[in-house]
């Protein structure tokens, strides 16, 4: 037993990329700035930790699981946590009452703290 414990924490203390963990949505604002157009302001939490390990993308996502834009982040923030980004231009039709803000990380994906928003009109 104690062999698998001293295993299990040589693995982790060997993978420095196993502490920065998920990225997560911690706010979202959202503005209507014209004809079905919207400007989203997101802060996303992540311990990034250098360039192979950081948040690198939060999406709008529609109910249908259509992603409606992408806010790319090509650099690690290791020393602004959390961080503000904007995404304008973003088109959502009528017929879509909320949608969810997912962030990503270039080591986990998906699968941290989203938050779903509704749509002002």
């Amino acid at each position: 037993m104690k062999i698998v414990q001293l295993v299990t924490i040589a693995l982790v203390f060997s993978n420095p990329f196993a502490f920065a963990g998920e990225a997560d949505v911690t706010h979202v604002e959202i503005s209507h700035t014209g004809d079905n157009t919207y400007r989203f302001e997101v802060t996303v939490r992540h311990d990034d930790e250098g360039w192979n390990h950081y948040a690198d993308k939060w999406d709008v996502v529609a109910p249908d699981e259509t992603i409606l834009g992408t806010r790319t982040l090509y650099h690690p923030h290791v020393d602004e946590q959390p961080f503000t980004r904007s995404l304008s231009g973003v088109k959502i039709p009528g017929t879509i009452n909320a949608v969810t803000i997912q962030a990503h990380d270039s080591m986990h994906g998906y699968g941290g703290k989203t938050i779903t928003v509704e749509i002002p009109r």
